[in-house]
């Protein structure tokens, strides 16, 4: 079977992106060749928007998820009762820019709070405009204000966010990059995406992120949750 490129790992920001129709599944989801929608995973949620026909009409899409017959694809799957597009036909994907790149916004300052709080991540989740992290931390004495300054002067530093690759090989020979114990870094296809916030942090990740840490702006630290005898949840919010 054929794989959909995922054009959101090169170029976040692509808005609208041509696509064909590899294949319509027996519920009705959507695989194309490429797509700039993010596929639900690594506690960020898949994209919504739209697929343009060729002879105008719209598909509303309600969810992005990976295939689970095969990880490699991308299902884009639309609201009910609308007319679905052929296999083979050209469709121009158009996403819904305003929640992904507020969630674009929460990801970088997530990776943000891993490095102010240097402790085994347990898990985490993406919002709309908010997110969380789970911390092993044996001790609690969390400050929220104490947290969000240290954010907000990371933040400050308008660092540039970039991405590279590395082998399997290497992110094995350098464990220490990973922060989570819960979510691993996607693998499978024999190389690993790191994602760079410059001279501040670097660790694996799928997901989407803003260019530079001056577009997160302002980052509220809401709330502080003991979950476990060592585990602290902060939970943070676009102002």
């Amino acid at each position: 079977m054929s794989a959909t490129t995922l054009l959101f790992r090169d170029d976040a920001y692509l808005r609208e992106a041509a696509a064909s129709v590899i294949s319509i599944n027996e519920r009705g989801g959507i695989i194309l060749d490429r797509s700039n929608f993010y596929a639900t995973g690594g506690g960020q949620p898949g994209d919504t928007g739209r697929l343009e026909r060729a002879n105008g009409a719209a598909v509303a899409i309600g969810a992005t998820v990976y295939n689970p017959a095969d990880k490699s694809q991308v299902i884009h799957v639309p609201l009910e009762g609308q007319d679905l597009p052929a296999v083979g036909e050209a469709v121009t994907l158009h996403l819904d820019w305003a929640p992904r790149f507020r969630r674009m916004r929460v990801h970088t300052a997530l990776h943000l709070l891993s490095c102010v709080l240097a402790y085994p991540v347990t898990g985490g989740a993406i919002g709309d405009g908010e997110g969380r992290l789970d911390f092993d931390i044996p001790e609690a004495g969390l400050d929220k204000a104490d947290i969000a300054a240290k954010l907000a002067e990371l933040i400050g530093r308008n660092a540039a966010v970039t991405e590279r690759w590395i082998t399997d090989e290497e992110l094995d020979a350098n464990p220490a990059l990973v922060k989570t114990m819960s979510v691993k870094p996607p693998r499978g296809s024999g190389r690993v995406r790191l994602v760079a916030i410059d001279g501040i942090d670097l660790q694996p990740c799928g997901g989407t992120h803003v260019r530079n840490t001056s577009e997160i702006g302002t980052v509220l630290v809401t709330d502080i949750e003991k979950k476990g005898k060592q585990n602290r949840r902060v939970r943070i919010s676009l102002a």
